[in-house]
């Protein structure tokens, strides 16, 4: 049954993709991050839907009157380099393991091709708003039904993600969880409808239960630094910090003893044999970058086994286990300063777009989407210290909202005073516009969210 209705969403939404190539981009976004074939069985379960459903994308924008250029900015300027700097390394000139460096490039350019073709299509509000919905239920599920689980069963087993995924490996799953919290909160503040505000309310202690019975000591501690953005980046900034205080405590107590003997191996991480294979995979990126300090040594060089030499203990042979540290194995140094600034310019280009949008009630949706991405950039920056995602979707996506919102707000900031305000009262709405505030009341829409039924009472600022 699973596998007919995924297969019926799919091939359904074909033909309005034919007429809406974004419609394609959301399905295969769906298709990426939750997996759903995983979820069934038979024939659907190794069937190549996000294939189908990208290549049927790309031909329907070709065939549109859709942009067919990207915003250009500095942003998207140094993802193109990123990607011609991994495309470069991936060569026989430079990859250790050429068929296997191929192989993982392939998966890899896919990724970034959608990322692009996002930025390209995804300019204007409402299909921005519907991007967000996408990421945050496609993954907030595995989220809401851990946290449920964990409820039930008392916090004794780990969460875990989708079979055959970049998030099936319990840790993984929590980094992603970490990043969607913000995400949640921005559908919160936007949207009208008390009930979807006060369900989006009550996901937040679901999905944090998630993170913390992954069991995952370095989402553990990526949660703590994210909830402390997020306050921070809050105009109530104190009752945001109080909620932090109480919830989390609250979910803590919650644990059995068991989490917090596993917790507790942050401390003793010499005795612990997981932390240690962590440190020797470690050292094996920093020594090898030495030899190799420019392009590193490609995509799957942690698979080599005759460069483990590198490593203090050459038998434990492990992936990178950090973001950070991948990219420096497989990208050498020049790659890990464009992977690194890339990051830095997507959070300057979150302050520009907070700041210029503080006084338009019209782009609150972008300050506030805006805010709330650079909680999820923070997250990731910090769990990514221990995970090995630095080419998962997710951090591209913020990246790609961050290009995307610089572009909106400098093209909505460059109209005269009377344009906009003859489409706001003409009801007009531009391809790069949201919808305009109703006439009927003059309170900004994020304000009259805050009063009408927003308990937490979280704003960016």
């Amino acid at each position: 049954m699973r596998a007919l209705l995924v297969t019926l969403i799919v091939f359904g939404s074909l033909p309005v993709t034919l007429m809406q190539p974004h419609v394609g981009v959301l399905v295969f976004s769906w298709i990426s991050y939750m997996n759903p074939h995983r979820l069934s069985w038979g024939f659907a379960y190794d069937f190549p839907f996000a294939m189908v459903v990208g290549a049927f994308t790309f031909a329907a924008w070709i065939l549109s009157r859709e942009p067919k250029t990207l915003p250009i900015n500095a942003l998207t300027v140094l993802m193109l380099t990123f990607v011609a700097w991994f495309s470069f390394t991936a060569t026989p000139l430079i990859a250790y393991d050429p068929p296997a460096a191929f192989t993982y490039w392939v998966q890899v350019i896919k990724i970034f091709s959608m990322i692009f073709l996002t930025m390209i299509l995804f300019r204007e509000r409402r299909r921005i708003t519907w991007l967000v919905w996408v990421i945050y239920l496609s993954i907030g599920y595995f989220g809401i039904k851990g946290g449920i689980f964990t409820a039930l069963t008392g916090g004794q087993f780990r969460v875990w993600g989708p079979d055959g995924s970049f998030i099936e490996d319990n840790n993984a799953l929590a980094l992603a969880l970490v990043m969607i919290v913000p995400l949640g909160r921005y559908l919160q503040l936007q949207s009208k409808n008390r009930w979807i505000r006060w369900g989006l309310l009550a996901c937040f202690p679901l999905i944090l239960l998630s993170i913390i019975a992954s069991y995952s000591r370095g989402a553990f501690l990526a949660l703590f630094v994210m909830a402390a953005y997020l306050a921070l980046k809050s105009r109530h900034r104190l009752r945001s910090f109080a909620l932090v205080l109480v919830t989390l405590p609250a979910l803590l107590a919650f644990m059995p003893e068991q989490f917090f003997r596993r917790v507790d191996t942050i401390e003793t991480y010499e005795e612990d044999t997981s932390a240690q294979g962590r440190l020797n995979a470690w050292y094996f990126a920093m020594n090898f970058a030495v030899d190799h300090p420019v392009f590193g040594g490609g995509f799957e060089v942690f698979g080599v086994p005759s460069l483990w030499h590198y490593a203090p203990n050459p038998s434990a042979q492990l992936n990178a286990h950090s973001v950070y540290f991948q990219v420096l194995a497989t990208q050498g140094g020049g790659g890990l300063i464009l992977f690194l600034v890339i990051g830095i310019v997507a959070m300057s280009y979150g302050r520009w777009v907070v700041r210029r949008a503080r006084d338009r009630t019209d782009l609150v949706w972008a300050r506030d989407l805006a805010a709330m991405t650079q909680v999820g950039i923070v997250g990731f920056a910090a769990a990514g210290v221990f995970q090995n995602l630095a080419f998962f979707d997710l951090p591209w996506h913020f990246f790609a909202i961050m290009a995307i919102l610089r572009s909106v707000v400098a093209h909505e900031l460059s109209k005269p005073q009377g344009e906009v305000a003859a489409e706001s009262a003409g009801g007009a709405r531009g391809r790069f516009g949201p919808p305009p505030v109703p006439a009927r009341s003059s309170m900004p829409v994020a304000q009259s969210t805050v009063h009408r039924g927003d308990p937490a009472g979280l704003r960016p600022g």
